[in-house]
């Protein structure tokens, strides 16, 4: 994997890990799920609702690397970069611009 100094050109292959229109179904499932506990933790000012969070945005991601798109997430290598590169992913599947169905 090459090393990426910024986000801007990490973004592309970012992208080209999730080739897999399931693959992004799946993150957009898991952060979805992720939005959900983040708003319930504000609400409640309960911490485990950041653990279901993290959890669930990462075990629906995770699936969908493993079982489809048969790849290592990109997490592992540059955890903060792929962060931003879901949520950055997920606004971009909402506006269209990415299929997941």
């Amino acid at each position: 994997m090459e090393e990426y100094k910024t986000f801007k050109d990490f973004y592309p292959y970012y992208l080209s890990e999730h080739d897999n229109k399931y693959t992004k179904l799946t993150h957009f499932i898991g952060t979805s799920i992720g939005i959900f506990f983040l708003i319930q933790f504000f609400l409640s000012l309960n911490f485990i609702y950041i653990f279901f969070a993290l959890l669930s945005g990462y075990a629906f991601a995770w699936v969908g690397h493993f079982f489809i798109e048969k790849n290592k997430p990109a997490t592992f290598k540059y955890p903060l970069y792929s962060f931003i590169g879901d949520h950055k992913m997920y606004l971009e599947i909402l506006q269209g611009k990415h299929k997941i169905l």
